[in-house]
């Protein structure tokens, strides 16, 4: 009897998050975990560029699929374009620049985020998140601590790469589920796939559960 290729489920974190916002999710033992890190863009190094660091690091030779989470999906995005994964599945993100906010697209133009000292990302992302998506706070000591591990150069290249990201076109194969209390990738720019109610930008984590069963099915037909 042949033995049956195991499928590899790479997933790839948000900008302020690690493996700990797939925490929740509960992936049957068919499924092999293979959890992403983000390492510090170069300086001006733009999302495709970024996202190409890690097709090395992505074994095509077996099944695989691609999830990612707010940044995480964006690099997806950009993957689903040179890579041929069984399933491409976006959360709480963006598939294309039209889906980000307009403050960020507006910085394309005006480029206020350079003038922000690198020190004051963290800072301010710590002070802002329970603020602007106060759901995170049904797990605020895991939010805490994955925006205090990050270092400041890495915050302030990743928002310059979101910020300058101009892709215009998406893999019409991508699932997209977002939530519609999303406060920073808000989804009147979005066309999800999957709509989660009372999901914020961090359900990935709050609602990780309902989300992982969700992604089990669609990975599953």
């Amino acid at each position: 009897m042949t033995a049956v290729a195991q499928h590899t489920l790479y997933l790839f974190p948000g900008q302020g998050s690690d493996s700990a916002i797939f925490g929740k999710m509960d992936f049957p033992g068919t499924f092999e975990l293979k959890y992403m890190t983000l390492p510090t863009p170069d300086k001006g190094e733009m999302m495709p560029e970024y996202a190409q660091r890690f097709v090395s690091q992505i074994d095509t030779t077996q099944p695989y699929s691609l999830i990612g989470v707010s940044l995480g999906g964006m690099i997806c995005s950009e993957l689903a374009d040179v890579l041929q994964p069984d399933k491409v599945i976006l959360i709480s993100s963006a598939k294309c620049v039209a889906e980000l906010p307009v403050k960020y697209r507006f910085q394309q133009k005006i480029p206020l985020n350079k003038m922000i000292p690198a020190s004051w990302y963290r800072g301010g992302a710590l002070l802002l998140q329970p603020i602007v998506e106060p759901d995170r706070n049904k797990e605020k000591d895991t939010f805490k601590r994955m925006l205090k591990s990050k270092d400041k150069v890495y915050m302030k290249r990743a928002v310059n790469m979101i910020v300058n990201w101009q892709k215009q076109t998406f893999n019409s194969n991508i699932i997209h589920i977002h939530g519609d209390k999303d406060n920073t990738i808000p989804i009147k720019n979005v066309r999800p796939t999957v709509t989660i109610e009372q999901g914020s930008h961090m359900m990935a984590l709050t609602k990780g559960e309902e989300i992982g069963k969700l992604i089990v099915d669609r990975l599953s037909h």
